[in-house]
């Protein structure tokens, strides 16, 4: 079994849906915590439960590197490694084409990395991708794909268009599990004939969703929500469609209004490790000394565990002392408001009021930006 996507409410080009998977279903918009290597970082899995995650994701190269997708796969799967039962969605390295231009060698064939780890030689072809996912037993898989930066010249954005979508049919070739649908990524940067030209290829092949991949690449918040609608509509609308890395939550509020249905970031993690936490009202930074007396969670309706028990004066002293329990608790509340956002807004496109949700979300700021 793969998964059955069904789109239950629209509003505009907003979408409200639902996709089935052998570990669970998913409702969407849905946002994916990030567990790169087996862990949410500072999480763990009842933490996330609780907190409302539905589905996370996982990363090909680096699990590759330690411990090995064969180990993964002889302990069993990567559900059973990590003790997480629900949905895992991989990506596929592509990712670290952008992210480690500086340790790989990219051709037709696929990429050849120098390990960050100890200097070692991975080769990644989109057939050794797919293999490697199809060991970790990810319910979703993505095809190889080349991830080009913001500033690359046209020559550069077509080669790296040309291979994702010749990568995109090796993949799909190579492809064996029946239980793991395969989604294909589309490139182009924020050139839309070339997005479009990408995506109506990989559209004949008839993926189980496709992906908008090389955003958050280094271009202007504003050039990315000026190309989304477009780049949204250039993807099959029976199909999930996932904006992959993205984002800061107006961000999210963007892409959802343009038709976008599955989020990954690691910013809810990685900001509370760096004692700032998200809130409606705004970003507050817990290291500042004004917290240091004030007995209010960090947001008076939020329902997470650590808005529940802790004051902002007790996760600033946690900082101020660097106790390890400051990270996880931001991290706590940081993927919850992310996933309450998410069920925010498929409330919005079920009672149909996307076009005013984010007003209603974004609270009055703060008297001081970033307190």
């Amino acid at each position: 079994m793969t998964i059955q996507f069904t789109i239950q409410s629209q509003d505009g080009t907003a979408r409200a849906g639902r996709f089935v998977t052998p570990h669970g279903e998913v409702l969407t918009p849905c946002f994916m915590p990030v567990g790169t290597r087996a862990s949410v970082k500072g999480v763990t899995p009842d933490q996330l439960r609780l907190a409302g995650a539905q589905i996370i994701l996982g990363n090909t190269y680096h699990l590759t590197l330690r411990p090995g997708d064969e180990l993964i796969h002889d302990l069993g799967g990567l559900h059973r490694f990590m003790a997480w039962d629900g949905p895992i969605l991989t990506d596929s390295g592509g990712f670290q084409v952008f992210s480690l231009a500086d340790l790989r060698q990219v051709s037709d064939q696929g990429v050849v990395f120098r390990s960050h780890v100890d200097g070692r030689i991975l080769e990644l072809t989109p057939e050794k991708a797919v293999r490697i996912q199809e060991n970790l037993g990810s319910d979703i898989a993505m095809c190889l794909d080349e991830c080009p930066p913001a500033d690359a010249d046209p020559a550069k954005l077509h080669e790296a268009v040309r291979r994702t979508i010749d990568w995109a049919r090796r993949s799909q070739q190579a492809h064996g599990r029946s239980d793991q649908a395969l989604f294909a990524i589309v490139q182009g940067g924020l050139d839309l004939e070339l997005r479009r030209s990408c995506a109506e290829q990989l559209s004949r092949w008839d993926f189980s969703g496709y992906a908008l991949g090389g955003f958050s690449v280094g271009e202007a918040p504003e050039a990315m929500h000026a190309a989304l609608p477009a780049c949204a509509s250039f993807l099959p609308e029976t199909k999930p469609r996932y904006l992959m890395g993205v984002g800061r939550p107006q961000d999210i509020i963007v892409a959802v209004e343009s038709g976008i249905d599955m989020f990954d970031c690691v910013l809810p993690t990685r900001n509370g490790r760096n004692a700032s936490a998200f809130t409606r009202a705004g970003t507050l930074r817990l290291r500042n000394a004004c917290h240091r007396r004030d007995p209010r969670p960090l947001e008076d309706d939020c329902p997470c565990y650590t808005c529940r028990h802790f004051s902002r004066a007790y996760l600033h002293h946690l900082f101020q002392v660097e106790e390890m329990l400051g990270p996880t608790l931001l991290s706590i509340h940081n993927i919850a408001h992310y996933l309450r956002l998410m069920s925010a807004l498929r409330q919005a496109i079920q009672h149909r009021q996307i076009a005013s949700f984010r007003s209603q979300w974004f609270l009055a700021p703060l008297t001081s930006h970033d307190r």
